[in-house]
């Protein structure tokens, strides 16, 4: 429902409708939907909790995989060319408050100024030239339509199917850590499971824990610097690189790099989460964090070297180390419930990752917001600088407007980089491959924060497990909120230890 009615928004330029539709009501279907899995997988696999966990949310991540060339397979088939009205050396424009307008068959009417780098980032065939605005489609909204129905079908189809085993399963051959002196005293009147070894933390207290806050931060700070790097992942792919490699970096390839990067995070969902059952999830975690900072510093020093070598060598090096810096998000998305399971037991394991996913639905705002808008500051600055350097004559020429109307030509984005660039003077440095050295100080920024947080998590105090009855005797239950200390080596008088609880 939430995608039909963000494909309405579109349709009828509503973006209230497409916030609304696409993203709260679609978000919270999301929302829904992604914990009780999670909960039912790691009760079917208590002995590979990562693994469990890493399945689960591997199947979210790799729905990119399939509905990403599907919406875009979709998208082309909807679509419709703009209206082109010739070479811009060939038409006749005005300027308005920033806006261009020429004469079209009789009517006035604005349009937009399409240069062969722009044109080079589409995946349709156009020259570069005048187009009539609003004359176009993207076909996003059929697309986004037909979408909706294939997720309701499949989502109807995944709520009837799924199950939680039965009270008590246990992989054969498997005993929970500490089932053996429990065993003892569970076979004769047991009333639940064993707790585990550290007890279970209730939902209502896991935020009073300083566990809760610390991994949070982790979480927070790792889906900062991932999905800031998702948003502008494909815009950085065409715009930074496409000068320098212009027969290499089309945008087939911008787009399979997307592709790559969520090859990446499904691998890290899957890899990390077993990694993380052999090795420990501290481990794991420290090498997510640790391991993002020199990732991150190392991509503008790629960039530099591809922009003065012309080399392919530093262009695959940034795509191998934006994809593991994708994978280790993928993995702490998948690990992360079974570190939960750890820390505050298995019990309440759904709704305790619902609230660290708060954590996640800032960072999925914050994130690409933050890097978005460095992103933004930088390329303005070298609007600025560039638009310094070029003839005032040329550049009224070119706009219909002078230099002193720049900010309303950028705002009505009819001055870009790469429309300064065609009439800058020669020798003059193309900026764009800088405009993301921000973005990528900041990520790493994000993953050092995400470190040091990470040194604060330790195991949770005894004073935050809830009371478990484990045991019921002479029509009297025990309240055993120290059972770690009971010794289940010796024969247990049910009576007497009830009589003392009273």
């Amino acid at each position: 429902g939430g995608l039909v009615l963000g494909a309405v928004g579109i349709a009828t330029h509503q973006l209230w409708l497409l916030y609304l539709g696409y993203g709260v009501l679609a978000g919270i279907g999301v929302g829904t939907a992604y914990t009780p899995p999670v909960q039912a997988l790691i009760e079917w696999f208590p002995d590979r909790k990562g693994l469990a966990s890493g399945l689960t949310i591997a199947g979210f991540g790799s729905g990119a995989l399939l509905f990403a060339p599907a919406s875009t397979w979709l998208a082309n088939r909807f679509s419709r060319l703009p209206e082109f009205v010739g070479a811009a050396s060939e038409v006749t424009m005005t300027s308005r408050d920033g806006r261009l307008f020429t004469n079209v068959a009789g009517e006035l009417k604005e349009v937009v100024v399409a240069t062969s780098a722009d044109v080079a980032k589409l995946s349709h065939d156009l020259a570069e030239g005048v187009y009539v605005v609003g004359t176009g489609s993207t076909g996003a909204a059929p697309a986004l339509a037909v979408m909706g129905g294939a997720y309701l079908a499949t989502m109807l189809a995944s709520a009837f199917a799924i199950r939680r085993p039965a009270p008590g399963y246990k992989p054969d051959g498997w005993e929970p850590e500490g089932a053996k002196k429990a065993d003892v005293a569970t076979s004769r009147t047991m009333v639940g499971t064993p707790a585990p070894v550290g007890g279970n933390v209730h939902v209502d207290q896991v935020m009073k824990t300083p566990q809760f806050y610390s991994l949070s931060t982790v979480f927070f700070c790792v889906a900062c610097g991932g999905m800031g790097l998702m948003s502008v992942a494909k815009p950085m792919m065409s715009e930074v690189f496409s000068s320098s490699l212009p027969l290499i970096v089309t945008s087939a390839f911008a787009s399979n790099y997307v592709m790559a990067l969520s090859a990446g995070n499904l691998g890290g969902r899957l890899g990390w989460g077993m990694f993380s059952d052999r090795f420990g999830r501290k481990l794991t975690f420290n090498m997510f964090t640790l391991g993002s900072i020199p990732l991150y510093l190392g991509v503008p020093y790629l960039v530099s070297s591809v922009v003065e070598s012309g080399s392919t060598l530093p262009l695959y090096a940034f795509i191998g180390s934006s994809v593991m810096a994708i994978s280790f998000m993928g993995g702490v998305y998948a690990t992360l419930p079974a570190y939960e399971a750890d820390l505050f037991g298995p019990k309440y394991v759904g709704p305790i990752h619902g609230k660290f996913l708060l954590a996640s639905t800032v960072a999925s705002v914050v994130g690409p917001t933050v890097l978005l808008a460095l992103r933004g500051s930088a390329e303005r600055g070298a609007i600025d600088a560039l638009a310094g350097q070029i003839d005032a004559s040329k550049f009224q020429a070119t706009f219909g407007a002078g230099v002193e109307s720049l900010e309303a030509l950028v705002a009505a984005k009819s001055v870009t980089i790469s429309s300064l660039m065609a009439i800058a003077p020669p020798g003059t440095l193309d900026p764009t491959p800088s405009i993301y050295n921000s973005t990528m100080y900041t990520m790493a920024g994000f993953m050092t924060v995400a470190a040091i947080a990470h040194q604060f998590v330790k195991p949770v105090k005894r004073k935050y497990y809830e009371e478990e009855v484990l045991f019921k005797g002479g029509g009297d239950f025990v309240v055993a909120e120290d059972h770690e200390e009971l010794d289940f080596d010796e024969e247990v008088d049910l009576e007497e230890v009830a009589e003392v609880e009273r």
